[in-house]
């Protein structure tokens, strides 16, 4: 097989969490560029019709839209049981959704903190284990954790979120201990300071933006089209030999 070759996708099914918008939407259009089928699920995923799907089927590719919110335990396996009548064999999972919550450590609430861990950890897992499985079974698969700078870092007024990121990068490590004998690939991708929406109100920060923009060597935000590359290596062949590794894609800031 071409080196070249060895990034292709086709005849593969990825699912995407979060890929309506930011960085979940450039990974799975990189996904389907590439030549793989997208399932793609958030909170506010519509069935049919949405522009993810426009843009998918645009590259030629299938796409099936699921809503699922990921913080209500009894939602998310009745996406599962649906999941496995409509599309019993994922090839790649693309664990990406996930929420952030700001309020100082000392005034964060109860129910940003179990929001927060919900969804960006206890269904990133049950997630993996449950699509994983049949991955092992068949002796091939590749999961992908999006993690993040507070992975590595304990960020400010986001007690809830550094927790839950922090706690992903282990996930990444657990899972991959396990199923990297098994032909299964575990990995993470960890975003820098990236301009969506969900960092809408550092941007517009007078006093965080500059400092921010400081730090990182690049001197700019990072973009969602940032990570296509990086989504289909870990996605394809190419990595095969890549097991438990978190790839920082930040503009140099962790190597400040």
């Amino acid at each position: 097989m071409s080196i070249l070759d060895q990034f292709r996708l086709d005849g593969k099914v990825a699912l995407v969490t979060g890929c309506r918008r930011g960085i979940g939407r450039g990974m799975a259009l990189a996904l389907a560029e590439a030549g793989a089928d997208i399932i793609g699920v958030s909170k506010s995923q519509e069935p049919s019709g949405s522009a993810i799907e426009q843009e998918v089927t645009a590259l030629g590719r299938r796409f099936r839209g699921y809503p699922c919110d990921l913080a209500d335990r009894h939602a998310l396996y009745g996406f599962l049981g649906q999941l496995q009548r409509d599309e019993p064999v994922v090839d790649i999972l693309f664990n990406n959704a996930g929420t952030i919550l700001r309020k100082p450590a000392a005034e964060h609430p109860d129910e940003f903190w179990d929001t927060t861990i919900e969804t960006n950890l206890s269904a990133q897992f049950i997630l993996a284990r449950e699509i994983g499985r049949g991955m092992v079974e068949r002796g091939r698969g590749k999961v992908v954790f999006t993690c993040s700078l507070l992975t590595f870092q304990g960020g400010i007024t986001v007690p809830g979120y550094a927790a839950s990121k922090g706690a992903v990068g282990q996930l990444v490590k657990a899972f991959a201990n396990e199923w990297a004998g098994k032909g299964v690939n575990v990995n993470g991708i960890a975003p820098g300071y990236i301009a969506t929406d969900n960092t809408e109100a550092l941007r517009k920060d007078p006093v965080r933006n500059p400092a921010i923009l400081a730090r990182i060597p690049a001197g700019r935000w990072g973009t969602p089209e940032d990570f296509r590359g990086v989504a289909v290596f870990l996605a394809s062949a190419a990595s095969d030999y890549v097991h438990g590794s978190i790839v920082t894609v930040d503009g140099g800031w962790m190597g400040r």
